[in-house]
């Protein structure tokens, strides 16, 4: 694959701008921000008049990103049953050893975390996106080094070959534009054999809200591509003035990035946010708020005319006295004007503002259990109900999640080489069949596995994404102790479906209990040896049943 020049790809990136500036995405990010945040006045000129922030925008935002993220996330790997090439129990094991380091990916990038904030840009931002690299230093505790690490990414920095195409694996190519102290650009480039003085810091040149440490900072472009014929990502990376590291092939099948809109736009990779459509229902309370508090600081008070022929100076405060010349009968010295009364209809339109809103978003008072709990089945039904039309964005959210265990996949395939991993305690018979992958056991528990099998059986393995709460293991465990109490189950396998983290070697246990089982039992020489009655002699037996008299 030809590799690009540094032009080329500063010329990709700058249309890439040019996209972004035609869809006033810059802008409309900045906006949104400021309104989730509560800086809702930026810009206006109050002219000294009240600028209250009532920020129920915020409330509906967070409510829904809370419906949509608040279930721990968890991913398992399943064998196929296509697969035919190899044998069902080697695909079982190979799953189990991938299912371990999706755990161990997800608690290391603390994934849970990343996806609330990953819905978070989506709903505020329009999109949510992920990086994903491997980084070959990170210490593992064996001699294999190396892992793969997981980033949340702004929209307003990644840039799709084909802007009317919003899947990432579709794209012809992708760049990420990162922005990065120059001393550090330059030390990258001079590790990798380029000229690191080549490297010159640049200004921010869109979405940048401050102009702080421009001078410092320079745009390093990550530059994704896909080979035509191999299928393989090549990448490199790049800055406007020099490059920073060879064009390579990254020995990936899958773009390194995820990508979500929190609702699709046609013909566009980036989608509509959810802040959009209600930031000019908020602008419309904060200055009705504004308005009445003008009128009350203005006109609610009472004010006090007097005769300044008469009292030469009077300033009480609060509403301030007026003098007057001239001004007739003002009950001999000074008059009370009463103050003017505001419309009802004000705070019943604000409050018809701010209902309609979030009645219409779904943050009912049902939905956010501001109701007495009298009928609780009705107000759970209603609550799901009103949480229906979240159902599509959380699918949503799953598949961006199944894309990232795709790409944690490939990266296994391609990076991890062979490592020990946690595995299954095989019996001595279990032996002669190795796992896929494994060579000679160490320690019964650990063994080396070779991940590069993955790259043989790349369609064998499917994702399920789904919701594992905490209440949700609780019930598991009191299920199972129901099952064991009334002897449904062995003890073994209430052991062995119990979830992770509540029995501490577990594994042992079972096997003992396996061990025991399988022992033939030993005679009690204590206990009497049953006679059982048969036909002849019958009083004889008799007798002996019944025992000395």
């Amino acid at each position: 694959m030809n590799e690009p020049s540094v032009g080329k790809v500063y010329q990709l990136y700058t249309g890439g701008l040019s996209f972004k500036n035609q869809i006033d995405l810059f802008d409309t990010v900045e906006n949104n921000e400021n309104f989730f945040i509560g800086k809702q006045w930026e810009g206006v000129a109050a002219n000294g008049n009240p600028t209250p922030t009532f920020n129920f925008l915020k409330r509906v935002t967070l409510f829904q990103i809370a419906q949509v993220s608040s279930d721990n996330i968890t991913m398992q790997a399943t064998p196929l049953s296509s697969t035919s090439q190899y044998s069902l129990g080697d695909m079982e094991r190979v799953s189990d050893v991938i299912n371990k380091q999706f755990k161990e990916l997800f608690e290391r990038n603390k994934i849970a975390t990343l996806t609330r904030e990953f819905m978070r840009n989506a709903a505020v931002d329009g999109d949510g996106a992920t990086y994903t690299y491997f980084d070959p230093d990170m210490e593992t505790g064996q001699d294999a080094k190396g892992g793969i690490v997981t980033e949340l990414v702004d929209n307003t920095r990644v840039f799709f070959g084909n802007p009317f195409e919003r899947h990432p694996q579709e794209q012809p190519w992708i760049i990420i534009a990162i922005r990065k102290p120059v001393e550090d650009v330059r030390r990258m480039a001079e590790d990798n054999g380029f000229e690191g003085d080549a490297i010159q810091p640049d200004s921010e040149m869109q979405g940048s809200s401050t102009g702080k440490l421009a001078h410092e900072l320079v745009t390093l472009l990550v530059y994704f591509a896909k080979d035509d014929k191999t299928g393989n990502v090549w990448a490199g990376k790049y800055t406007q003035s020099g490059q920073v590291e060879k064009f390579r092939d990254t020995g990936l099948k899958l773009y390194p990035v995820t990508w979500m809109n929190w609702d699709f736009v046609k013909d566009c990779y980036h989608g509509h946010a959810l802040i959009s459509q209600l930031i000019p229902n908020q602008v419309f309370v904060n200055q009705l708020f504004a308005m009445v508090m003008r009128s009350l600081q203005t006109t609610a008070f009472p004010k006090i005319i007097y005769d300044k022929t008469r009292i030469h100076r009077w300033d009480g405060g609060v509403g301030r006295a007026i003098g007057v010349v001239g001004g007739g009968d003002l009950g001999n010295v000074a008059k009370i004007i009463d103050p003017a009364s505001v419309s009802p209809q004000i705070s019943q339109f604000i409050d018809a503002a701010i209902s309609y809103t979030q009645n219409f978003m779904g943050t009912t008072d049902t939905a956010m259990g501001n109701t007495r709990p009298d009928n609780t089945s009705a107000i759970i039904a209603l609550q799901r109900a009103s949480n229906a039309p979240l159902e599509i964005v959380k699918q949503n959210m799953y598949e961006a999640v199944e894309d990232l265990g795709r790409i944690y996949l490939d990266m296994m395939r391609a990076y991890y080489g062979t490592r020990f991993v946690q595995v299954k305690m095989f019996t001595k018979d279990q032996l002669q069949n190795m796992p896929l992958g494994m060579t000679e056991l160490e320690e019964d528990i650990n063994a080396p596995f070779d991940f590069s099998v993955l790259d043989r059986i790349p369609m064998s393995l499917k994702l399920d994404v789904g919701a594992s709460a905490y209440w949700s293991e609780i019930a598991a465990v009191q299920t199972l102790d129901n099952l064991l109490v009334q002897n449904k189950i062995n003890l073994d396998d209430y052991l062995e479906r119990i979830p992770e983290g509540y029995v501490s070697k577990k594994q042992e246990l079972i096997e003992k209990l396996r061990g025991q089982m399988a022992a033939p039992p030993v005679l009690d020489l204590n206990q009497p040896i049953p006679v059982e009655g048969a036909s002849g002699n019958g009083q004889l037996q008799r007798a002996v049943m019944k025992g000395p008299v």
